[in-house]
C-alpha cells in the first residue's frame, strides 16, 4: 500500500498563500489546493494500490482546515490519519499505525504497472506526463531527441524511465502548483543508468545527486601562504 503525507500548510501553498501566510486559517486557499492532493491519490489508485493519507499535523492547523481535507480524503475514497508524532512522540502516530494496519486487511491489492517494457521510450515519457502529472505532451529538445535516437541504437528502449523533475509541480515549472493542465514537459537530456537499469529524464533546470545547498561546503574551504587548510570542518 501506499502512503501519502500531505499537510494543510501544503495545500494552502498550492492554493497560492504566500510562505509567511502559512499559519493563518484560510478555507478558501486549502479548496484551490486540494487538487493536487487528489491527484495524487489518483495516481496511486492507478496503480491499483490502497492508499492512505497521513496528514502531517502542525500547531496551527484548525479543526475546520483538518476536517476539509479529511472531507475530501472521504470524497475520493481513501481514509486519513492525523499524525502528530513531532509533539507527541509515539502516542502521536498511533492513529496513523492503525489505520494501516485496518487498511492492509480489509482492502485487496492490485498492483499494476503503468507501462509495459515493450512500450517505446518516447512512449513511455508520453504516458508518465499525461497520466501521472496530466501533462498535454512532452517535448524534447535537440540534444535529447539525440539521446534517445543513441538508446535507442544501443537496444535500450526495453528499460523503465525516471523522470527528474522539480518535486514543488505536477509540471516542470516549480512555480505551477495546484493542479495545472494543458502543459507540456520539456526533457532536455536522456542518461543511462546501464548498472541500475534505468533511464534517467531530465527536465527543466533540474539536478540529480549529489545535490548540493545554496552554499556549498567547499566555498568555505581555503588556504592560507603556508599552506594551512582551514574551512574544513
Amino acid at each position: 500500500m501506499a502512503v501519502l503525507v500531505a499537510s494543510v500548510r501544503a495545500l494552502k501553498y498550492n492554493g497560492g498563500v504566500a510562505r509567511p501566510n502559512l499559519t493563518q486559517e484560510n478555507l478558501a486557499a486549502l479548496e484551490a489546493g486540494l487538487p493536487n492532493l487528489v491527484k495524487h491519490i489518483e495516481n496511486i489508485h492507478s496503480f491499483g494500490v490502497p492508499c492512505l493519507v497521513a496528514l502531517n499535523h502542525f500547531a496551527t492547523d484548525t479543526p475546520a482546515e483538518i476536517e476539509r481535507v479529511a472531507a475530501q480524503c472521504r470524497q475520493s475514497g481513501v481514509r486519513m490519519a492525523v499524525s502528530d508524532v513531532f509533539s507527541q512522540g509515539s502516542a502521536g502516530g498511533r492513529e496513523l499505525a492503525e489505520s494501516l494496519l485496518e487498511i492492509l486487511k480489509e482492502e485487496p491489492l492490485d498492483f499494476r504497472l503503468l507501462y509495459p517494457d515493450d512500450l517505446p521510450l518516447l512512449e513511455k515519457m508520453q504516458r508518465i506526463a499525461r497520466q501521472i502529472y496530466g501533462a498535454a505532451d512532452i517535448a524534447l529538445t535537440p540534444a535529447a531527441r539525440k539521446d534517445l535516437d543513441n538508446l535507442n541504437a544501443l537496444g535500450c528502449s526495453h528499460l523503465p524511465v525516471c523522470m527528474a523533475k522539480t518535486q514543488y509541480s505536477l509540471s516542470d515549472n516549480p512555480e505551477s502548483l495546484g493542479r495545472p493542465s494543458g502543459f507540456t514537459i520539456t526533457v532536455r537530456e536522456l542518461r543511462l543508468s546501464a548498472g541500475a537499469g534505468f533511464i534517467v529524464a531530465l527536465t527543466g533546470d533540474i539536478m540529480t545527486l549529489p545535490g548540493l545547498p545554496k552554499v556549498p561546503a567547499a566555498e568555505k574551504i581555503d588556504m592560507d601562504a603556508a599552506g594551512v587548510i582551514s574551512g574544513l570542518f
